[in-house]
């Protein structure tokens, strides 16, 4: 093969974009874990999307001293939540495509909320979290999100921003 062909096709290696990963990869990477992890499952994965649900079971251990009797999710496990699944797996996965493969060295620090809460989660509650991405740059992310209950009711939504830093 000619040295131009070579050099061609190694300069093609090396400017595609890595594989996206799937659903089940990104969520095995978020670092979370119980019982402070609140994503079950990853729903739907693109670039300008993500979708992803968790059920709150009813022996969380931060029910039994939220409203005894009557217990309620508190408004920042809820945010919790959402950046989980908003800014921690779906900043993985942007990463991941600008070809960061370093992703197990990142931690996303989250620096803004800004969020209107419109119902309440009790436990046994499955929520499900959708954010579209507002920009993701220089491994900063911001997103617009809105969490529903099972029957699709909003619950609380707003914007969340976060930061990946490398760990040492």
């Amino acid at each position: 093969m000619p040295t131009e062909a070579l050099r061609a096709q190694k300069t093609e290696r090396e400017s595609s974009p890595p594989a996206l990963l799937g659903p089940a990869e990104v969520l095995a990477l978020v670092p979370q874990r119980p019982p402070f992890r609140f994503i079950d499952e990853i729903v739907e994965l693109d670039p300008g999307r993500i979708v992803g649900r968790y059920r709150f079971r009813e022996d969380e251990y931060f029910y039994a001293g939220h409203f005894p009797g009557e217990p309620i999710t508190p408004g920042v496990i809820l945010i919790e939540a959402m950046g989980q699944t908003a800014l921690v797996a779906f900043g993985i996965y942007l990463a991941h495509g600008l070809g960061r493969g370093d992703l197990d060295r990142v931690r996303t620090l989250f620096t803004e909320a800004q969020v209107e809460f419109l119902g309440r989660v009790r436990p046994g509650e499955t929520v499900t979290i959708t954010a579209r991405k507002i920009y993701f740059r220089k491994l900063k992310l911001k997103v617009e999100v809105v969490m529903t209950g099972a029957d699709g009711t909003p619950v609380c939504a707003g914007e969340l921003a976060g930061i990946g830093v490398e760990i040492k």
